[in-house]
């Protein structure tokens, strides 16, 4: 049991229903300021509880955090139920470490930039020209010039969102790997992708950017017309979310795999 969450903080998305549950916990419950918190409970979707991670690494006061589900996947989240038990439920809970993708992209301008991703870190054409991108992993050129719509960067607890959308494997959580996967690609034909260790260090490059622009977007974050991108994991800034006795997040990527 998690006995050092003696001060829990309650966050809630703006939706109608998660501010209702929100209201109906606050009677059962003397909540903290987040400020003050050992933990943070969070009550809405997949999309707020991103929203709230970033808002912790944005502010450099990472706390664990316990999503209850009021959105529509809520892979993020536990279930909501027993609310008289919930402080309970969040002691109880199972501590899962996720980090972050480091972004550093640099435009055509010369403008840096500098954000960190949850799920994935994704490359997009621009125009309805395909894009061509050139692909190096630890200082290595491994495809001069992938010619396709984008390419993405996937975390494990990123590997069932957009990154599974476009095909690509679903990495469970602990595996300590990265899923590089192209998104419509045309050229290397029987490219599908790479499964990278999570110490790589990936640097994308654009070919031909001004008949090809393409712009990069860092989980909610874009940059455009994008010259260079380069991605590692940023193990100092590592993320701990908190779930149910079965409802871990290694235990849903497992699932997921079995979903028809």
């Amino acid at each position: 049991m998690n006995d050092e969450f003696e001060k829990i903080a309650l966050l809630a998305s703006d939706t109608e229903n998660a501010q209702e549950a929100a209201t109906s916990l606050l009677e059962l419950q003397d909540w903290c300021d987040p400020s003050e918190a050992d933990a943070v409970v969070v009550i809405g979707g997949d999309g707020f509880m991103l929203q709230t991670l970033h808002d912790m690494l944005d502010r450099e006061a990472v706390l664990p955090v316990y999503g209850l589900n009021l959105g529509t996947v809520g892979f993020l989240m536990n279930r909501l139920r027993d609310p008289n038990k919930l402080v309970e439920r969040v002691r109880r809970a199972r501590q899962v470490s996720i980090a972050p993708l480091n972004m550093e992209a640099t435009t055509q301008a010369g403008s840096s930039f500098s954000y960190r991703a949850i799920n994935e870190v994704s490359l997009l054409r621009e125009t309805r020209q395909t894009a061509k991108i050139e692909i190096a992993v630890d200082g290595k050129v491994r495809i001069r010039e992938l010619v396709c719509d984008g390419v993405l960067l996937s975390t494990p607890a990123g590997s069932t969102a957009y990154n599974l959308s476009a095909n690509g494997p679903i990495l469970p959580l602990d595996s300590q790997l990265l899923a590089l996967t192209p998104i419509s690609p045309f050229r290397p034909r029987r490219w599908r992708g790479a499964i990278l260790p999570d110490k790589s260090r990936v640097t994308l490059r654009v070919r031909e950017p001004d008949k090809r622009p393409v712009s990069v977007v860092a989980d909610q974050m874009e940059v455009r017309d994008v010259a260079e991108v380069s991605l590692e994991i940023d193990r100092e800034r590592a993320l701990t979310l908190l779930f149910d006795p079965g409802q871990a997040l290694d235990e849903r990527i497992v699932a997921e795999q079995f979903i028809a």
